[in-house]
């Protein structure tokens, strides 16, 4: 694996820690899935973990409740916590689990219960102040690539034993 070299303004995601580290994002975030916003927030926190592009969380309160649905399942993340899930639906469509979030997040990670941070894939477009993201590679992980940010990242072939 040769680690890409960050230009002016960008972030490396293997200087990312692990642990990961949580952050207060300073741009806007923008969601949007079926023609309508799903979410928009100046409130957002990000996450930030070696080889992953960032996570971003946003709270309940700024997505448009009547686009989630709660499912049953979970899943366990060893610095997070236990995650449970949404399906985001709209007429005629829907993205299942496409969302999820901790409701009882551990302590290092508090400032995000009651956010929910979504899969870029199935979304018609994710944003990142004016920046469209991609999504991180792969279906397993929940990483936003933006222009400051730059890999290679996990999840794409070949990446899983990093």
């Amino acid at each position: 694996m040769k680690r890409d070299t960050p230009g002016p303004g960008q972030e490396s995601v293997w200087d990312y820690p692990r642990p990961p580290e949580l952050r207060r994002v300073e741009r806007p975030v923008k969601i949007v899935f079926a023609g309508k916003v799903l979410a928009e927030t100046t409130r957002a926190y990000s996450v930030h973990e070696t080889s992953h592009p960032p996570v971003y969380y946003i709270p309940l309160e700024d997505v448009d409740a009547s686009l989630i649905e709660r499912v049953g399942g979970s899943s366990y993340c060893e610095w997070k916590g236990s995650a449970s899930y949404v399906d985001v639906v709209a007429p005629g469509r829907r993205a299942e689990r496409a969302g999820w979030y901790y409701a009882d997040p551990v302590p290092d990670f508090a400032p995000i219960k009651d956010h929910v941070a979504f899969y870029a894939g199935p979304m018609d477009a994710c944003f990142v102040g004016d920046d469209e993201v991609t999504p991180q590679p792969g279906g397993f992980y929940g990483g936003w690539i933006t222009p400051d940010v730059v890999g290679p990242f996990k999840g794409a072939p070949g990446s899983w034993g990093w």
